[in-house]
């Protein structure tokens, strides 16, 4: 089974000053991880992440320059590439899939078109840059479509929703520029909601009425949005018939229901997932949100994945630390994806291997196929 991670954030967090510590040593994470057996690295790309300024829009800044300097660093360390084309200027999952800026007003043939262009010359660069692309994702969390309006799957209501065609043309146009130029790059078409059977049937059975050519199934799993372990590899099993490969290239666990605190001026910020989020599956029960219960979660979860066949894992965002600058949006940004008004600051770092203050965690030892027992 492939473990691997997505650390796409980690050139920004290195800009704002992060700093990573193993008993009070300073350490290289990656350097870590890939001596726990972590052998992929998965980066996301944003078209154009930056205001009508030239400022970046923060989250990473995953524009095609933080793509290829991270995929470098990332080889040189022994790591091979999975990447995420989002197909937007920042942010995307089921419940936004904004339009790159540059293509808005496209119809829906020249958005065809700028799916092929747009894949092609990213491809072409990192492949003059020598960067070996061993996965593509074309798309990110399209359970419910991308490219909105023109690509929305809508309506439905316990049979196929609308909008397919439209949809699986622009499917097809990224996976046919990522032949062309990587042809031995597996594809990833990446869903969330992972506990929904009904959804998964519905979409890949699409994709195989339209001859669509991927090799790999891609799933989102948080428990406290995608229920338990057995809820989740019920749908990985259902989706055997299927005959791809199955990932889990987004999972994740939270260590503390605390909140972080900006010296600056000691503004409290509120993570996004705590306790109260976890229990509406009682998941907490088991593994409580604390140090040793995200490092337990790990443990068991890559224990599961490795009984039931999954293909590979990636955890998200390990060393996404907190601190000053280290920003998941900026208020431009949130204009963008239409969400103003909310905190700017790091609220996901509770999900990282490292704590706020950059120490190891339990659960860095905990991700690593040999599935050590805590000492």
């Amino acid at each position: 089974m492939i473990l691997g991670i997505d650390a796409s954030t980690y050139l920004e967090v290195l800009d704002h000053g992060g700093k990573y510590y193993v008993a009070g040593k300073a350490v290289e994470p990656l350097n870590l991880l890939r001596s726990n057996g972590v052998e992929y690295m998965r980066i996301r790309l944003w078209n154009n992440p930056y205001d009508e300024q030239g400022n970046s829009y923060l989250g990473g800044s995953c524009d095609i320059n933080n793509f290829i300097n991270l995929a470098k660093l990332a080889q040189s360390k022994g790591y091979k590439i999975l990447l995420d084309f989002h197909y937007s200027d920042f942010w995307v999952d089921p419940a936004k899939q904004c339009l790159p800026k540059a293509w808005r007003g496209f119809s829906v043939e020249q958005l065809e078109q700028a799916v092929y262009d747009f894949t092609k010359s990213t491809l072409l660069t990192a492949q003059s840059n020598g960067i070996d692309i061993a996965m593509v994702q074309v798309g990110n969390e399209i359970t419910n479509g991308m490219l909105w309006p023109a690509g929305l799957l809508r309506g439905g209501h316990g049979g196929v929703r609308e909008n397919y065609p439209n949809f699986i043309s622009f499917v097809k146009a990224g996976i046919a520029a990522c032949r062309e130029i990587y042809p031995f790059a597996k594809i990833v078409l990446h869903l969330e909601r992972s506990y929904d059977q009904d959804v998964y049937n519905e979409f890949f059975g699409q994709m195989q009425l339209a001859n669509v050519d991927y090799d790999i199934i891609g799933m989102s799993y948080y428990p406290y949005w995608h229920g338990t372990f057995d809820m989740f590899f019920a749908n990985v099993n259902n989706c055997k018939k299927f005959g791809k490969q199955i990932m889990a290239v987004e999972f994740g666990y939270s260590y503390t229901p605390e909140g972080h605190v900006i010296q600056k001026d000691g503004q409290q910020i509120r993570v996004a997932i705590d306790n109260e989020m976890v229990d509406e599956y009682g998941v907490v029960e088991q593994y409580p949100i604390t140090k040793q219960g995200q490092a337990q979660f790990i443990r068991d979860f890559l224990a599961r994945a490795q009984a039931e066949g999954l293909d590979g894992v990636f955890y998200w965002e390990p060393l996404w630390l907190a601190g000053e600058g280290i920003c998941w949006s900026t208020p431009t940004a949130q204009v963008y994806i239409g969400e103003e008004g909310k905190p700017t600051a790091n609220e996901v770092a509770n999900r990282c291997l490292f704590d706020y203050q950059g120490n190891a965690l339990p659960s860095l030892e905990a991700f690593s196929l040999s599935n050590k027992q805590p000492k």
